[in-house]
């Protein structure tokens, strides 16, 4: 029961010696079984279950924690506490005005939070409750996988998934490997190898595996897919025996067991501390350019509507210093009320001021962007040009906020291979000692038609050099990790590929390691399999050779090499390594270095993919150092990589060159013409890649990035040590700003030309720019001189460049004064840096795994839909939600403007204009339909001109449309408009008096038409002018949009006749009782309807023909051109000659736009008809809507204080 002194003694001497980093290990015991006495303190920790949980809430915390998260956005706040305040005080509208569409917004938002949650929690529970098979006391029983712990023993069958982090203890194969698929995890669908522990993977059955007595040293649980530090101790008759354990030991959950008929594993991780869930983590909240304009009219219109309190308190308190009208006889104050401090009532006039004027603040909007985001990416999901057959995969939308966002990029940085190139890898050819020699057309085991014999260049070198010709294609044989993948004949016998190549074929995680081993498959030499520790190649003789692998240094990016360990069947030991020239030539002590970096360097200036290879033979003692140096590394749990690095890093040395390979990794299809699309929409495009300078720029000038005529400077390496990195950045300076004659030069690259150059630069003068060194007062500031250059080139080339320094680049320009909005897409793990860093983060569905895919906002097939991403939705949805944001303030400034002015006419008593149903529902249903369809399928333009025409793009460019004149503009039209709206009705009002036969009404019946009379008609007006403001900003229309816009007109007319004309029960007043219906039943108030729509829409329309005919945007010429041709203007447009059937069958048929004279030819015929009846009426005299709005206050002061 307790630790004994022996077991103490070794904790306390592990803390003394300076391990007291151990906290950041666990201990594991397999099976949960104690270790032998006095071999370690049985400590049993505890660890979560295996349960996973991807949902936010539960069913006891949903309501508070989502109205705590709902309430946290400053709109939704704001209008619970004006929901508040009229609660408390005696405001002059109902709370229900604010209360019910505050809660129809999170109501809604509750629903769809809630509903998305529900679907997490029922795929959680479909895991949770999974069967999985453990051991226990030697048998295999079932249990739920929530219910399994670490340290259990988990059988795992073939096509199974892993329930949780597991380590290899044996499988069903003799030599202790299994076959995983990870596709789930990081889409790579190739067949990974793993490992047993070389102690226990002859544990072949329940018992034989029960009886296994071990513990595990691992580290705590980390989100790198990658990575993985531990050792296990297996005690042999009390003795521990220590093997490392890493990444190759390690089964993720998620990931698919294959071609492995079963496996035993113990649990290390589980349930919210698997890798797999610990990368559920959130990304950063990107906000798009207009959600911060919409913020920033939200505080304009809040000082505003704060103004607009201020000024009728004021004037409240101004009006009512005469006593006869501080308390007329129909509103004497209480007691109470003439006791209460003037303060508290100016105040409490200011709160009742903020509520009456409230509805400036378009709460609406909020759900309204939202649906429309949300709605929209649909658009992109179901776009069948954005389909890529061969891979079977559409568009895919991560991040829905940012939709708008892909119509104001101004700088794309892209990766090269596999989002430029196919990362499709053909074997060109390989040089060995100065020899060429080529097979021709090998592409990813796929021999190519018309390569039927073996083509070598050179012959063979004399028979003294081919002993080192076939030992560098051994070299390629043997040096590698890949796996032969062998499919069953008909007659289910398995056959290798020295039986029947047809059947079997080659995988590995990379495509380059495919090519080379088919490309030494067709010079004479073939990579067979590895069984038990061996890899078996036939050479040209038909012979079958052996060699043991004893050692593999696996491939990093920071090496940027791998090397394997054999021993021929001779005895001899070998190390074969290969790796980028770079990291190859200054290792190596002897063989024709130049002749074989002359290939190289004429192959990348082809734009081919090379490897240089070389080896070392080993002595059994130096073969002794090297395994004492990997075993010490490999069993370390604290900084093992670091170790591991040191030890290769030695290893790797003293190497006799061989030669080296090259491959080509074509251009995707329409790279080239993306890449020119790009440019002309005035986008900045930058290539960030790994690779080296000669192949990048290869690929450059056949991707159009850059031109012949394209004059190249050069920021790399080689140029700064021939001078001081300060000489060179102000040469190129000079030469780009020479002819601007200074640095004002506009950075956008969007409006002017701009001079053809391109910059190259290198990864380690990066590090030089973007970390200068301190003290030297020359040095300047370099990152502003640096960004000067890259503003005045057409194109920049980023190459050597690490992950990380990709981002620091993206976030280099990201944070520049300017702040242009950047784009990063990319196909592979090294991308996601840049692509969490940009604006916006795309991802290509590559062979390079899925990571990028899984942390970008947007996900596409191939790089060719980066266009049509851009040039058509982007500009579609920017275009769509500016109309929406636009409008939605300026309808509601339209709306509470003559409430504002209606003030002045009611002694500033807060008396409401509009009916409490109007107020409510104004925002809600009658006008937040069509705006919303707008915003979904509105097209100002063909998208087949905006493929064919990419300098359309540059007119939305900068947020043009959200800027502050356009925004002043809407203002002032909403005010002007609200104008026309209150005074109109009030002067027809003021001078005439009518009945429903249009006679002129006696001084007694003109009383019937009071001030919900006078608010029903502006009102009225109102909701037919923002409608039909809406209509002639329609370019695209079909049946869905004459449906919406004129049904909701219908709409507002149907309820305003049923909410006027029934006596509703459950409502205290009857205010609206007829109201509706005698209005209608007079003529004059038709025509005033008319005339006033009229005139509010007239100078908007006066204003868009005037400046359509005088001053024509580009986008208006191209409409005016688009209507000459009938809707057929893309096939005269001359960059592109095919049509996007796809999108025309698949949206709504369109008609022709509204005729704007169907609107002013009736508006004037009615306004000289009204003029002439107004003459024959004269004038009336009494100020009714004075005298009837105070009667109507009066009232309902009345009934509240009763």
């Amino acid at each position: 029961m307790g630790m004994d002194f022996s077991t103490l003694r070794t904790l306390i001497s592990r803390y003394c010696v300076g391990e007291e980093n151990w906290v950041d290990s666990r201990t594991v015991y397999i099976g949960h079984k104690e270790p032998p006495p006095g071999a370690e303190a049985f400590i049993q920790q505890r660890f979560p279950d295996n349960r996973i949980v991807s949902s936010k809430y539960t069913f006891w915390n949903f309501i508070p924690k989502n109205m705590f998260e709902q309430f946290r956005r400053v709109a939704n706040f704001y209008f619970l506490i004006i929901f508040l305040v009229q609660l408390i005080i005696d405001t002059p509208t109902s709370p229900v005005t604010s209360g019910l569409p505050l809660v129809f917004v999170i109501t809604v938002t509750a629903i769809k939070q809630g509903y998305e949650d529900w679907l997490r929690h029922k795929a959680d529970n479909a895991v949770n409750q999974c069967p999985v098979h453990v051991v226990q006391h030697g048998k295999v029983i079932r249990k739920q996988s929530c219910k399994l712990r670490v340290g259990d023993i988990v059988f795992v069958k073939e096509n199974e998934s892993f329930p949780c982090d597991l380590i290899l203890l044996s499988s069903s194969r003799d030599d202790g490997t299994c076959y995983v698929t990870t596709a789930s995890l990081d889409g790579e669908s190739s067949h990974k190898t793993y490992y047993a522990v070389q102690d226990t993977k002859a544990y072949n059955s329940e018992k034989e595996v029960d009886t296994i007595h071990a513990t595990i040293e691992c580290e705590q649980p980390q989100p790198d897919l990658y990575k993985f530090v531990g050792r296990i101790n297996i005690y042999m008759d009390n003795e521990p025996v220590a093997r490392p354990l890493g990444s190759e030991n390690l089964l993720l959950r998620g990931a698919t067991l294959k071609n492995t008929e079963y496996i035993y594993a113990t649990a290390i991780y589980t349930g919210m501390e698997t890798k797999m869930a610990l990368n559920y983590q959130c990304k950063s909240q990107k906000r798009s350019a207009v959600e911060k304009s919409m913020n920033a009219y939200l505080v304009v219109y809040l000082c505003i509507l704060i103004s607009k309190a201020l000024i009728n308190t004021v004037l409240k308190y101004a009006w009512q210093a005469d006593p006869s009208r501080d308390e007329p006889w129909y509103n004497e104050r209480t007691e109470a009320e003439r006791q209460r401090h003037i303060v508290i009532r100016a105040f409490t006039d200011f709160l009742a001021f903020m509520v009456l004027f409230n509805y400036i603040i378009p709460v609406s909007m909020y759900v309204t962007v939202e649906m429309q985001k949300f709605l929209g990416s649909y658009f992109i999901m179901w776009d069948d040009e954005m389909l890529d057959e061969e891979l079977g995969e559409r568009a895919v939308v991560n991040t829905s906020d940012l939709n708008e966002e892909l119509g104001q990029v101004e700088y794309v940085f892209t990766d090269k291979t596999g989002t430029l190139t196919e990362n499709n890898m053909e074997f060109i050819e390989c040089c060995v000692d100065g020899h060429v020699y080529v097979a021709q057309a090998i592409c990813n085991g796929q021999v190519m038609p018309g390569a039927a014999s073996m083509d070598m260049i050179d012959t063979s070198p004399g028979p003294e050099a081919r002993e080192h010709e076939e030992l560098f294609f051994r070299a390629l044989c043997l040096c590698h990790t890949v796996q032969v993948k062998e499919e069953e004949t008909v007659d289910g016998i398995k056959h290798g590929i020295h039986q029947g190549k047809s059947t079997s074929f080659y995988i590995s995680s990379s495509p380059d390691e495919v090519a080379l081993v088919e490309g030494m498959k067709r010079l004479g030499f073939t990579y067979l399999r590895l069984k038990d520790s061996h890899m078996e190649i036939l050479n040209r003789d038909d012979e079958i050779e052996r060699f043991e692998l004893l050692q593999v240094l696996t491939f990093d990016s920071v090496r940027r090499r791998m090397s394997v360990i054999v021993r021929a069947s001779t005895g001899e030991i070998y190390l074969f390594c290969k790796g980028a020239d770079s990291s190859i030539f200054p290792r190596v002590i002897s063989g024709k270095v130049d002749q074989v970096r002359a290939r190289v360097e004429h192959n990348a200036v082809e734009g081919l993919r090379t490897l240089c290879v070389a080896y070392r033979p080993l002595s059994p003692s130096q073969y002794q150092e090297v395994c004492l140096k990997l075993s010490g590394a490999k069993l370390a749990l604290q900084d093992r990589d670091k170790q591991l690095a040191e030890a290769y890093d030695l290893i790797e040395k003293d190497l006799i060159l061989l030669g080296a390979t090259a491959v080509e990794d074509r251009l995707q299809e329409k790279a080239a013409d993306t890449i020119e699309s790009l440019h002309k929409a005035g986008m900045k495009v930058w290539v960030l890649t790994g690779d080296k300078m000669e192949t990048a720029a290869a690929t450059c000038y056949a991707s159009k990035l850059f031109h012949r005529n394209t004059q190249i400077l050069e920021l790399t390496t080689k140029r700064t040590e021939e001078q001081s990195l300060h000489d060179v950045l102000f040469d190129l300076s000079r030469t780009v700003l020479r002819q601007h004659g200074g640095w004002s030069r506009d950075i956008s690259g969007l409006s002017g030309d701009y001079s053809d150059y391109g910059l190259i630069i290198d990864g380690a003068t990066l590090s030089a720019v973007m970390k200068p060194v301190q003290g030297d007062s020359n040095s300047g500031n370099y990152k502003e001189i640096f960004l000067e250059i890259c503003r005045n080139c057409s194109a920049v080339l980023c190459c050597r460049m690490a992950p990380l320094q990709k981002a620091q680049i993206v976030k280099l320009i990201k944070t520049s004064k300017e702040h242009p909005i950047t784009l990063a897409v990319g196909d592979g793990a090294n991308d996601v840096s840049m692509i969490l860093e940009a604006h916006v983060g795309i991802g290509i569905m590559g062979k390079e795994g899925r990571q990028a895919v899984r942390n970008s906002d947007y996900a596409i097939p191939k790089f060719k839909h980066l266009k049509k991403m851009l040039l058509v939705h982007g500009h579609y949805y920017y275009i769509r939600i500016s109309e929406l944001v636009q409008y939605f303030f300026y309808k509601n400034v339209c709306f509470i403007f003559p409430q504002f002015l209606y003030q002045f006419f009611c002694g500033f008593s807060q008396q409401p204009l509009y009916d409490t149903a109007y107020l409510t529902l104004y925002n809600i249903s009658f006008t937040s339909l069509p705006i919303l369809l707008y915003s979904l399928v509105e097209q100002h333009i063909n998208m087949d001109i905006l493929k064919k025409d990419p300098s359309l793009y540059r007119d939305i460019a900068k947020n043009s449309l959200l800027r502050w004149p356009s925004f002043i503009y809407w203002t002032v039209l909403g005010v002007y408009d609200a104008v026309v709206m209150f005074f109109g009705a009030y002067f027809l009002f003021d001078n005439t008096t009518f009945t429903s036969n249009g006679q002129l009404m006696t001084t007694n019946t003109q009383m019937m038409f009071g001030n919900w009379t006078f608010g029903t008609l502006v009102f009225t007006v109102l909701v037919f002018t923002v409608t039909f403001k809406l209509a002639l900003d329609t370019h695209y229309w079909t049946w869905i949009n004459h449906f919406v816009i004129w049904g909701s007109l219908i709409f507002f007319v149907v309820f305003s006749l049923l909410w006027g004309g029934i006596i509703w029960p459950f409502l205290n007043y009857q205010r609206m009782y007829y109201v509706f219906m005698q209005m209608l039943s007079s003529g004059p108030a038709w025509l005033s309807i008319v005339l006033l729509i009229t005139a509010s829409l007239l100078p908007d329309v006066l204003k868009k023909v005037t400046c359509r005919a005088l001053w024509p945007t580009t986008t208006e010429r191209i409409q005016n051109a688009d209507k000459l041709y009938r809707g057929q203007l893309s096939e005269f447009t001359p960059l592109d000659r095919r049509q996007s059937s796809g999108d025309r069958r698949n949206m709504p048929h369109p008609t022709r736009p509204l005729p704007l004279f169907l609107f002013i030819l009736p508006a004037i015929l009615l306004s000289s008809s009204l003029w002439r009846w107004r003459l024959r009426c004269g004038p009336a005299q009494l100020d009714f809507v004075r005298s009837s709005s105070s009667r109507s206050l009066s009232m309902d002061r009345f009934t509240r204080h009763l």
